[in-house]
């Protein structure tokens, strides 16, 4: 399994994954342009991808999804609950496109697709973990508040990408942001900050190998930061960045590291 996150941030996100012979988009929410640049700088080309994943219907995760599937003939899939929210602002999408799925797990090709619900103020938000040859890549970002539940989602996974997506003191210290914004990010509904998203690592500690701090705000924190204050915090419960578990960070404006997972 392949993974490479395109772009991760509050102006857009995107993720690259590959199984055998299968290769996918988690969200689209990036310009056209970006993501077919972004692929082409991993060898790999728009054309190709065979599948679209919604995680849910916010426009950074949404940007070029019709654009996208229009242009390629890109299968999307999305919960049931989701499709109305997002033909609502991704407009046009060809009917034929549009797949639908509940609770239990799905195939697109040779991946195997498992979802579940996070804690988000959208219509319907999901985390996903994707299953090839006995690797393992699992997504959560936009998400509030990290219940046992989804701790045991993302167990066991290869790589995971996870939200850190501000500093609490510099989100309530910036004077930009409404109050009520504020209080937005802050709640069971919002965003994880780096210390809520390092108290999650530390619970995956011993099952999972590899954790990259995903969907980072440009005014709230920076990538040096969520990864120090992620560390630190590890560092306090005895867990030492780099030997019991390695931390990547997401960028916005650029691709990230590529992981390969080599099972079989």
């Amino acid at each position: 399994m392949k993974i490479v996150n395109l772009g991760s941030g509050s102006k857009g996100n995107s993720t690259f994954v590959q199984g055998k012979n299968t290769k996918i988009l988690i969200d689209c929410g990036l310009s056209l342009a970006d993501i077919e640049n972004r692929l082409l700088q991993i060898g790999e080309n728009a054309v190709n991808i065979n599948a679209i994943l919604v995680t849910h219907e916010h426009i950074d995760h949404i940007k070029s999804l019709q654009r996208f599937a229009k242009k390629y003939n890109t299968k999307i899939f999305a919960r049931e609950e989701e499709w109305g929210a997002i033909n609502a602002k991704a407009k046009n999408i060809p009917l034929e496109l549009e797949n639908s799925f509940g609770k239990n797990d799905f195939y697109v090709g040779d991946l195997t697709v498992a979802n579940f619900e996070l804690s988000h103020d959208a219509n319907f938000c999901v985390g996903y973990s994707l299953f090839c040859d006995g690797a393992k890549f699992s997504i959560a970002t936009d998400l509030g508040i990290c219940p046992q539940n989804i701790v045991e989602n993302l167990k066991g996974s290869n790589v995971v990408l996870l939200e850190s997506n501000h500093d609490e003191k510099l989100l309530l210290n910036n004077p930009h942001y409404p109050i009520m914004l504020k209080k937005r990010i802050l709640s069971s509904k919002g965003h994880l900050s780096n210390i809520a998203s390092s108290k999650v690592i530390a619970e995956l500690v011993g099952s999972t190998n590899q954790i990259i701090l995903g969907h980072l705000s440009e005014e709230n924190n920076n990538p040096l930061l969520a990864y120090n204050t992620v560390k630190q915090q590890l560092a306090k419960m005895g867990i030492v960045e780099g030997k019991n578990i390695f931390v990547d960070v997401a960028f916005q404006n650029k691709i990230g590291h590529i992981f390969e997972i080599n099972k079989k």
